[in-house]
């Protein structure tokens, strides 16, 4: 028996619940997880489902070609179709921040996180003891300025090398070339702090802790060529007081970091993030 999760969006219209749960019932399959979301200002559908495959003789392409014909051309999906067995292929771009490799990595030793990690992707070679430690497979690419075109063809023959399904940039201090995100899209998946646009610059904290802030936070979200500007994932705050000294600012708002993207990179591992009109659905 295997598991099927299936994403749609479409023109909202009439029938399109009951059609697919019809749909999913003629082909021997139980619904075990269905919710489904309007966005009625722009009159648009969302869905995910989750269903157990009873009948062996159904293969994955013949259902995928049955839905497109039954449904999908019915209602002018968009679609996407997925087994839980195929684990998504995640490679991780790093510089000289570790704390939040560390966390991913963890969290991946233990198995906590439902995805595959073939790779680990630098500018640098600081962070390789780390990667050497979790036993994942460390590039090493040169990144600047003046060799952007060489290091972006390394990194793109790396990507594909490793098969990458999405690529997370754990404090990774380079800006994604367009043609990196175009490859990409909506599958890079980024983790800074939230004082954006009030704090920009190289010490936000500073600049914060200055202006006497009583929160900060931590947003992640999916890479577009307006930088920092991509469609929001996940995001969470914590309080400060005036009692807390920068160092203390820089903490918390790593912890952030570290949670935050933890949580970012468990949603669309599990497909539950669906992108529209530079916006998240997140399902539950």
């Amino acid at each position: 028996m295997k598991k099927i999760t299936i994403l749609i969006h479409c023109e909202d219209q009439k029938g399109i619940i009951a059609a697919v749960t019809n749909y999913i019932a003629s082909i021997d399959g139980n619904i075990v997880y269905l919710d489904q979301h309007v966005d009625a200002d722009q009159n648009v559908f969302f869905m995910r489902l989750e269903c157990d495959m009873m009948n062996e003789s159904w293969s994955l392409d013949m259902i995928r070609n049955d839905f497109q014909i039954n449904l999908a051309n019915r209602f002018k999906m968009s679609w996407e179709m997925h087994t839980t067995d195929q684990k998504p292929r995640m490679a991780l771009f790093v510089s000289k921040y570790d704390h939040c490799l560390y966390d991913i990595l963890g969290r991946y030793s233990t198995g906590e996180l439902p995805l595959e990690i073939p790779l680990v992707l630098s500018n640098h070679n600081d962070l390789k003891p780390i990667a050497d430690k979790f036993e994942i497979p460390f590039r090493h690419v040169p990144f600047t300025k003046e060799i952007k075109e060489e290091g972006e063809a390394a990194q793109i023959a790396i990507l594909q090398e490793f098969n990458i399904d999405f690529i997370v940039l754990a404090r990774y201090m380079q800006i994604i070339t367009p043609n990196l995100i175009s490859m990409y899209k909506n599958r890079i998946i980024n983790i800074h702090h939230s004082f954006l646009p009030a704090f920009p610059g190289a010490k936000p904290y500073h600049s914060a802790f200055k202006r006497g802030v009583k929160i900060i936070g931590a947003t992640s979200h999916y890479v577009t060529e307006e930088l920092d500007e991509g469609p929001i994932i996940e995001q969470d705050i914590t309080r400060v007081l005036h009692s807390h000294s920068i160092e203390d600012f820089i903490m918390k708002g790593r912890d952030l970091e570290r949670i935050v993207l933890a949580r970012a990179i468990k949603l669309h591992a599990e497909r539950k993030t669906m992108v529209y009109n530079n916006r998240t659905v997140i399902f539950s």
